[in-house]
């Protein structure tokens, strides 16, 4: 049975991916930062049938909970399949370049990238243990930097000074990463899950969860032929899939 690990998965587009590839065969292990939380989604999903589950608590922005994860996953199984790095923070709504302290444009940074790396270099070697590894970073449309340079875009006016510019930091980490790792069996790629109504944004996106993830999901579960090193986003490029970076 391939495994799974969700970061910040007790709610929204992270529970539904959990869901999602529960449904699909894979044991999922549940990210959450609130271990009550976590074991409040895994129950949700037990009482729908969905069993192959159980809560990690796993707080991406404290290194230490970093560890003391890998520590506790590595007891439960010796292979990771599968990587989703969903867990991300908005840091606020209004987010100006002239203003927004440089304090609250890196606590979003430490969750929305550092986070990201931290938890990807402590179980990548569960996931080259497994024969068909695949790591997802769950991104934004509003990291692409040529979109952001397009006045014709339909969220050019979408700016700010921490949540973007740590999408596009991530994008780029995700390049790296994906770089790196050319010559095995990796999958890592960038997916926009695209504009969703969720706690995150006060349910303000048109877009919905099941959606959301699936496109996750979807890049969670590539074949061997799948593309790797790509920014999938329907909503930015709905003909292609494709963004632009």
């Amino acid at each position: 049975m391939k495994t799974a690990l969700i970061t910040g998965a007790n709610r929204s587009i992270g529970f539904e991916a959990a869901r999602q590839l529960l449904q699909q065969g894979y044991y999922v292990y549940l990210g959450a930062r609130d271990l009550a939380r976590g074991q409040q989604a895994v129950a949700q999903l037990h009482a729908e049938g969905l069993t192959q589950v159980e809560p990690l608590q796993i707080d991406v922005a404290d290194p230490a909970s970093v560890a003391a994860a890998r520590t506790a996953l590595g007891q439960q199984t010796e292979v990771l399949d599968v990587l989703i790095n969903n867990a991300g923070i908005l840091g606020g709504m209004v987010q100006p370049a002239t203003s927004t302290p440089v304090s609250a444009i890196k606590e979003v940074f430490e969750t929305n990238v550092f986070g990201v790396i931290e938890v990807t270099q402590a179980f990548l070697d569960l996931l080259r243990r497994s024969p068909a590894p695949r790591i997802v970073n769950v991104t934004s449309g509003l990291g692409s930097l040529t979109l952001h340079t397009d006045p014709s875009w339909k969220y050019y006016a979408v700016k700010g000074a921490a949540y973007a510019p740590s999408k596009a930091a991530l994008n780029a980490y995700t390049i790296m990463l994906a770089y790196e790792l050319r010559d095995t069996p990796f999958k890592v790629n960038a997916v926009d899950p695209g504009y969703t109504a969720t706690d995150f944004n006060h349910h303000s996106g048109p877009g919905t969860v099941a959606d959301a993830a699936a496109r996750v999901v979807k890049a969670a579960v590539l074949g061997p032929d799948g593309p790797t090193s790509q920014f999938f986003s329907d909503d930015n490029a709905p003909d292609t899939g494709i963004s632009p970076w």
